[in-house]
């Protein structure tokens, strides 16, 4: 059976290592970049690193006990996927440099063709999407940016050879990338301006190396790494409580959160501008014990106004004012809703994904969509987390996808195809289960303009392991072989 996964990041590797491991030889992955890593190859600005631990964001069967600290830098992360990638023999099958177009079903022939921006195409049984939801960098409609005549970049295209020292810089967005590289900025820019449409509420994360000492016991005390891996599990599962519980439990992480902030922002003003507004836990979460401190230096002013346009010399303002800077740092992270696309997917009879999805993303556990026979989805709709490892649930995702081809071969089958009801049933529940929780009292990336979650899991961790812990054909269709 060919397999063609598209995306060399967590995602890809992972389901490449569980399906060689079971077997599936004939594997090809697909990347657009020059080599593995996605995200973290794509993201290396200043301070880049994760904010789940490093333990637990990484392979259970391919754990690590020499981590520089508890939340590892964007180098080392890389580090390790190509380690491990290299450790499993998939490093092989990357194909870098390679943009899908699209990926077609012939219902004929029943395979998938699967064509590059360059011409170039590959045939193959089942495709494994796995491009995640934060690849496509997204700019804001600024009214006269390209009239702007000094130097401007996304954070997911840092420009390394732009020299910050002494600068006039201009960060636009507050998230979650711009908490990690604003504190950099600001101990080399003469002046930053950081433009906020909204704040955010933090939890404490300093981020230190760790002594010799606590390395020596990582490394060498048997259970020590396990249990400080289950450890971090339960603690991120309390944080997904908080959110689904917002009256109760979620009361604890505004005040824990609240009195962080307060003890962090000594000044009023800044104080003042930087508070959310909304319950906690509705938006994503932040940990930093760097962002708010640099937010009071005295080189950084927080702009709270909203933004007009930018002038041929800088960022003008609803109030009018316009600063002047020698560079804007675009910090308004991705595309999150848009998946794959703009790469054209097209199932049985030609029908688009995109229609399919005209009204928000949807799959059964987040994998699988009617119409589309043996193509599965790794981080597709509603599999986010609010508190926890994406990692673990590639794993989950990788486990299940080849559940569904061992069934194929077993069964002589041309393809599986989940069941439109079961598909419909697992949405209709998924969406139910967002009713009470934080997530719906606010608008955030992880929903559409009219307000529907395609992003985030509304469970928690391990009851979305236990959903896909084993797979039930019934749940699907298998597609007999042509004459």
């Amino acid at each position: 059976m060919r397999v063609v996964i598209v995306g060399a990041g967590f995602g890809g590797i992972g389901a490449a290592i569980e399906l060689q491991r079971h077997g599936f030889r004939d594997i090809t992955i697909l990347d657009h970049g020059p080599q593995l890593g996605g995200t973290w190859r794509d993201n290396s600005y200043p301070g880049a690193a994760c904010d789940v631990p490093s333990h637990l964001y990484s392979f259970s069967f391919a754990q690590r006990r020499n981590w520089s600290r508890l939340c590892s830098p964007q180098e080392e992360i890389l580090g390790y996927l190509t380690d491990v990638a290299t450790q499993f023999g998939v490093d092989r099958l990357v194909v870098p440099d390679t943009r899908v177009a699209s990926c077609d079903w012939d219902d004929a022939r029943q395979v998938w063709r699967t064509t590059s921006e360059d011409g170039r195409s590959w045939e193959s049984e089942a495709i494994v999407v796995a491009t995640g939801q934060l690849h496509q960098p997204a700019y804001p409609t600024i009214e006269g940016a390209d009239r702007f005549q000094g130097h401007r970049f996304h954070s997911a295209r840092w420009d390394h050879d732009y020299d910050r020292r002494g600068k006039r810089v201009a960060v636009i967005g507050t998230g979650a990338s711009a908490v990690q590289f604003v504190p950099e900025i600001a101990e080399q820019a003469s002046r930053l301006f950081v433009f906020q449409r909204t704040g955010n509420w933090f939890l404490p994360r300093k981020n230190r190396a760790y002594p010799p000492l606590l390395r020596a016991i990582f490394q060498h005390v048997p259970g020590v790494q396990a249990f400080r891996r289950k450890f971090m599990f339960f603690y991120c599962e309390s944080l997904t409580m908080m959110i689904r519980h917002p009256r109760s439990w979620g009361r604890l992480g505004h005040l824990r959160s609240a009195a962080f902030m307060r003890l962090q922002l000594r000044d009023p003003e800044v104080r003042r501008k930087v508070w959310p507004d909304y319950t906690f836990g509705c938006k994503r979460i932040l940990f930093s014990s760097a962002f708010l401190p640099a937010l009071q230096r005295p080189n950084v002013e927080v702009v709270t106004e909203r933004i007009t346009s930018l002038s041929d010399r800088g960022v003008v303002t609803s109030d009018g004012v316009e600063r002047e800077v020698d560079c804007v740092i675009y910090g308004t992270g991705f595309k999150t809703n848009d998946f794959m696309f703009p790469m054209a997917i097209n199932g049985t009879g030609g029908r688009a994904l995109s229609d399919v999805w005209a009204d928000g993303a949807h799959a059964h556990l987040g994998i699988t969509v009617p119409g589309f026979p043996s193509m599965f989805v790794m981080y597709g709709p509603n599999t986010n987390t609010s508190g926890g490892s994406i990692i673990a649930y590639h794993e989950a995702q990788s486990a299940y996808i080849r559940q569904a081809l061992e069934q194929v071969a077993r069964r002589r089958a041309a393809a599986i195809e989940v069941r439109a009801e079961v598909e419909a049933a697992s949405d209709a529940e998924v969406q139910r289960s967002f009713d009470g929780t934080a997530w719906t009292r606010c608008d955030s990336w992880y929903r559409t303009p009219d307000g529907r979650i395609v992003a985030n899991w509304p469970h928690y961790m391990r009851d979305y392991f236990e959903r896909t812990r084993e797979l039930d054909p019934d749940e699907f269709e298998f597609l007999e072989p042509a004459a």
